[in-house]
């Protein structure tokens, strides 16, 4: 039923669309008719009045012919004011307009001598222009109500014994009414089918440029037109924010909007087989790809570039390594755990045997300590693997972190002394999987407790939001442990990676690819003082009040 609604719907807006295009054209019709008939009847009296014009104007009865161009004149004039006012409507405008011309011009015709004058033929023009606006069969009706009149005016001068009466003649110019009528009508029908035609092309055109554009500014890759100067044609949305919306817009040149993408195409503009290497319009920006495509001839010089955010390269390739080291892990788990299982069962019936001397316990405490390590290594493994994408939602930040901060501080070992928040402002939201940054978080902030290890003098601090620096929200997490050697910093995020012989090298490879999930750029940043600070950069956010 809603869809029959919708099509019916459809069906009026087209209609509507058809009366209103049909409606104009009348009254453009009407227009150059209103045009043709004052600029006639200006001439008539310019001609009558100053003696200049043809010698039969009102030569039979100027009396006649001076009050009938007059009352003609005003009639034209009235009839331009209500083409002025749209009422009432061009058809009937149409209909009223040709029984004046018709009269007025019979009755000149008559007080100039008849049909022989030729005036006549005036007549001819004016059922031309009718016959554009009305169509359809009124044009021969008054085809023949002008041919009436003139007969009828033929036969007032024979019986009133005027001289000079050419029935002939005035039968004659009936038959080129009726054929004026038709063939006017054959062909503004063709016209008017031509004009429909043009009509519905260029609104399939103006349709098929609408979507084109909505595609375009909705797409995820960001597309660019360059001209031959480098100056933006068009930008659509996702590349104005690839680009860190720049405040350079249509018409600007590229340099302005990021000088890292105008160098790469200065480059391929010399050397067309250059492959651009990705870049960063901003320094704490996504990594772009740019490709370039020329617009027509190479010689006109306009490009289109398309931008692609590699990020998102990057997720789908996680999600594959995801799917294979599932699929990994899953076949070897059970194969790791049951040998291990009896080593460590093993290891505790020995531990348990009164004859043991302090050497063998210690060997015993070793199997165990490192038969835990190999467990937890599986299941770190085991859960990263199983990671699925997530359910991001809206998440203030600010009481987000500070529930989080309570719940690690009675739960995790932390102290209101050790761990501390500040985020602002209180209306910065951003978009993630609250249990994956639940666990980002946990996992940065153990790394930092078991770094320091004397957990008496750790200070942890959470601190971020919207900053100057940046234009979207990000959130440090510092501390002021020993720190990180520079040459070891690259690896940090390596998985098996860890300078501990405790350690798994898991923690921060899984906060790092649970980052990748989300959309959130984890990276370190050493302490100017000593300590570290893993800042998360959250591209996904929005303000409360424009939620």
């Amino acid at each position: 039923m809603r869809a029959r609604l919708e099509t019916l719907q459809e069906r009026i807006d087209a209609e509507d669309k058809r009366l209103d295009s049909e409606g104009t054209l009348h009254w453009r019709s009407l227009r150059l008719f209103l045009l043709y008939r004052i600029t006639l009847t200006l001439f008539l009296v310019y001609f009558f009045y100053s003696g200049t014009g043809p010698s039969f104007l009102g030569q039979t009865d100027p009396e006649l012919f001076a009050f009938i161009i007059t009352l003609y004149t005003g009639l034209t004039i009235l009839s331009a004011l209500f083409w002025y006012w749209r009422s009432p409507q061009p058809e009937h405008q149409a209909y009223l307009i040709l029984f004046i011309d018709i009269a007025a011009i019979t009755l000149m015709m008559h007080a100039s001598g008849g049909v022989q004058s030729g005036m006549g033929m005036l007549i001819a023009v004016s059922i031309t222009g009718g016959a554009l606006i009305m169509g359809g069969r009124a044009a021969l009706l008054f085809a023949a109500v002008a041919a009436l009149a003139v007969i009828a005016e033929q036969l007032y001068n024979h019986f009133n014994g005027v001289p000079g009466v050419r029935f002939s003649q005035a039968g004659f110019l009936g038959t080129v009414f009726f054929a004026t009528a038709l063939l006017t009508l054959v062909l503004s029908g063709r016209a008017r089918a031509s004009e429909a035609l043009a009509q519905a092309r260029a609104d399939e055109l103006g349709h098929m440029a609408m979507i084109n554009e909505y595609v375009i500014q909705h797409m995820r890759t960001g597309v660019l037109v360059l001209d031959a100067d480098d100056s933006i044609l068009m930008i659509n949305n996702p590349a104005w924010h690839l680009l860190g919306m720049p405040t350079a817009a249509v018409g600007s040149g590229l340099l302005a909007a990021s000088p890292e993408l105008s160098k790469r195409i200065k480059h391929w503009r010399k050397d067309i087989t250059y492959d651009p290497t990705p870049f960063q319009s901003q320094s704490q920006g996504p990594e772009l790809k740019a490709h370039f495509k020329p617009l027509g001839s190479r010689d006109a010089g306009d490009v289109l570039i398309f931008l692609e955010d590699t990020s998102q390269i990057t997720r789908e390739a996680l999600q594959m390594k995801l799917a294979s080291l599932g699929r990994l892990t899953a076949s070897i788990a059970h194969e790791i755990r049951n040998p291990l299982g009896a080593i460590s069962h093993a290891s505790q019936l020995f531990d348990e045997s009164p004859d043991l001397n302090p050497a063998d316990k210690r060997l015993t405490e070793i199997i165990k300590t490192n038969s835990a390590r190999v467990n937890q290594v599986i299941e770190n493994v085991l859960q990263l693997s199983r990671r699925s994408p997530g359910n991001p939602k809206p998440i203030l930040l600010k009481p987000w972190f500070e529930e989080l901060t309570s719940e690690m501080i009675k739960n995790h070992g932390f102290t209101s002394k050790i761990l501390h928040t500040q985020i602002e402002p209180a209306n910065c939201q951003i978009i993630a999987d609250t249990e994956q940054l639940r666990q980002i978080v946990s996992n940065l902030c153990n790394n930092a407790k078991e770094a320091m290890g004397d957990l008496d003098n750790l200070q942890l601090q959470i601190a971020g939001g919207l900053t100057q620096e940046y234009n979207h929200p990000v959130v440090d997490i510092i501390d002021n442990g020993p720190g990180i050697e520079p040459d070891v910093a690259k690896q940090i995020f390596e998985p098996f990676f860890t300078t501990r012989n405790q350690g798994t090298g898991l923690g921060l490879y899984i906060a790092k690819e649970l980052c990748e999930i989300n959309r959130i750029r984890l990276e370190y940043i050493p302490g100017p003082t000593g300590g570290s600070c893993f800042r998360l950069h959250f591209n996904h956010w929005r303000t409360e009040d424009n939620a």
